[in-house]
């Protein structure tokens, strides 16, 4: 099977791309995990996201915004010694701060979110003037982790810009 090239032979990337890599995601707290997920991934491979998913959802509670903006400084602390997820102060307690921020104004990631879906062919980018917008609305809220790239990456992997290679039989669904 033909898929994008970013896709290496591990199973689990394998799996990603072909099971959940942009398709469509609804539900707050999904929106919640996947932008959370994109912010621990900058500076690293999205391989190495991938093998701790599972450590990060229990680290933070399944992403569920009401439990996570609860979290305090000591459940920092206990984060920071969590080997099943990216041990990284600010990264940890932007996922903290940004859920205290969606409850706190009652935002809708959804709504949010699809505001800013493209209008024009977004293919073959690693930054969008979309993501860039998204990016500083968010930042504008006190949103941490959140800059344009990964932004942009947050939006291929949920469906909002459809990245799918030429090539590749995804991109044909």
């Amino acid at each position: 099977m033909q898929r994008c090239a970013w896709v290496s032979s591990d199973p689990i990337y394998i799996e990603y791309h072909d099971t959940e890599w942009g398709k469509p995601i609804t539900g707050e707290d999904a929106l919640f995990e996947r932008i959370s997920l994109e912010g621990f991934q900058s500076g690293l491979s999205w391989l190495t996201i991938l093998k701790r998913r599972e450590g990060f959802r229990e680290a933070f509670l399944g992403f569920a915004i009401d439990k996570v903006a609860k979290l305090s400084e000591k459940d920092v602390e206990r984060l920071l010694l969590n080997e099943g997820i990216i041990r990284h102060r600010g990264k940890i307690q932007a996922v903290i701060n940004n859920a205290r921020i969606i409850k706190e104004q009652n935002i809708s990631l959804e709504e949010f979110i699809r505001k800013h879906s493209p209008t024009a062919d977004r293919r073959n980018l690693s930054v969008s003037p979309e993501s860039t917008a998204l990016s500083k609305e968010l930042r504008k809220l006190g949103f941490n982790f959140v800059g344009p790239t990964t932004m942009h990456a947050m939006m291929q992997a949920i469906g909002v810009i459809q990245d799918h290679e030429d090539l590749c039989e995804f991109r044909k669904i």
